[in-house]
């Protein structure tokens, strides 16, 4: 659910108007709503109350500073992959016990950084980062909580630019070799290795390859605590997909992933882990943009708006949809025409083709805004708090830029 609806013919966030907004801050600019964030946290949260868990929204979802203070307000712990994402997270209110490191490029820097921080643990990609981190940890004599990433080898069922858990992906330790990593982690100055991570790709939309992933999590962890590690928590990453089309099946909520994560790993005794970014953030926000030009081609006519592929790079990037709408809305009745909506530089396709764009609103001038698809609401069922998101760290009353990015 979304806090984004038409009221009185003009599109708000929360009680927003994006129409006067846009005069203000001129175009184009990201809107994120308050609510709509913090309900999507306190949902995915809820799923696991009863149960000894902690969420930690991965931040490579949207980085903004106001963004990951609304979640750190509601007790939410951060997921980060750069020593500028660890930092910010520690600005916005983040304790350091609620802070994960992941990501396969770590540097001695950032490595040493997340030593002196004390952060929750940091997920390790590979034998020579774990040689590295126990080299940085013993010299400080600060000993430091380590999940190693294992990888699976099971098809998210994905787009294959976002699948992160076969054996030919970059990511994580083959499952096969996970136990032997374990025995050196054990022996090695400075290292704990109290945890076990496994992230399998972003947006799945079926539960089927979060149950195989986890039946293996389940053995492993298993093998470690015969072979004497005390596997305190499992990292079970993030990766629940969000509806981007309505003409799709509903991704499941995160009700029925609590009860399958329960199924499988629920009998462990550990401490569970998710790194939820989509989910939360996906479709808490809108990019608005104004037309430029109605340009007709020699086989098809291009919308061009003033925002681009650098504003948003998902379509271009792999082929991703997004609704288009305008912010005044158009009387029933009202003609369309096929358009390819184009931004400024040179990506050939800003978005995918839009079969049913009304005519009023692809005219120069006109607002436009590009969404996570989702039917829009009526306004009477609209929370009346908004908030925005700026990038110098200012909540105001409604949320300006910090992009839809990052494919947790």
């Amino acid at each position: 659910m979304h806090h984004f609806a038409y009221r009185d013919g003009v599109l708000h966030a929360e009680a927003v108007n994006l129409d006067a907004l846009a005069g203000r801050v001129g175009t184009p600019f990201y809107c994120y709503s308050t609510a709509t964030l913090e309900r999507h946290y306190t949902v995915f949260a809820g799923a696991f109350a009863d149960v000894n868990a902690l969420v930690c929204y991965a931040m490579k979802a949207n980085s903004n500073q106001a963004v990951i203070a609304t979640l750190a307000k509601l007790g939410a712990g951060a997921d980060v992959v750069s020593e500028g994402e660890l930092m910010r997270a520690r600005l916005a209110g983040v304790p350091a016990d609620k802070i994960m490191f992941s990501g396969l490029g770590k540097t001695a820097r950032e490595l040493s950084l997340a030593v002196d921080e004390g952060i929750l643990c940091i997920n390790v990609e590979s034998e020579p980062e774990l040689e590295l981190l126990s080299s940085i940890a013993s010299a400080k004599g600060r000993p430091v909580n380590i999940s190693v990433r294992v990888n699976p080898d099971i098809d998210p069922k994905t787009h294959h630019k976002i699948a992160t858990g076969k054996a030919e992906n970059k990511f994580g330790i083959p499952f096969a070799e996970a136990l032997a990593l374990y025995r050196l982690a054990g022996a090695l100055p400075g290292i704990d290795p109290r945890g076990v991570h496994m992230h399998i790709g972003s947006q799945i939309t079926e539960l089927a390859p979060f149950k195989n992933a986890f039946a293996l999590l389940h053995e492993l962890v298993g093998s470690l605590r015969e072979a004497g590690c005390a596997i305190e928590f499992v990292n079970l990453g993030g990766g629940l997909g969000i509806p981007y089309r309505s003409d799709e099946p509903a991704p499941p909520l995160p009700e029925d992933y609590a009860r399958l994560v329960a199924e499988q790993v629920g009998g462990l005794g550990v401490r569970l882990l998710f790194e939820p970014g989509r989910m939360i953030a996906g479709n808490a926000g809108v990019l608005v943009s104004r037309v430029l030009y109605v340009k007709r081609g020699a086989s098809k006519t291009f919308t061009i708006v003033d925002a681009a592929m650098n504003d948003l790079m998902r379509p271009t990037l792999y082929e991703a949809y997004h609704e288009i709408l305008p912010v005044t809305e158009p009387a029933p009745g009202t003609p369309t025409i096929v358009t390819d909506v184009a931004g400024l530089g040179g990506d050939s396709q800003f978005v995918k083709t839009v079969a049913s764009a009304t005519r009023l609103a692809w005219l120069p001038g006109t607002l436009v805004i590009a969404t996570c698809r989702q039917p829009l609401r009526p306004a009477s069922s609209i929370a009346a708090s908004v908030s925005t998101v700026s990038p110098d760290c200012v909540t105001e009353t409604t949320s300006v830029s910090g992009p839809m990015r990052g494919e947790r």
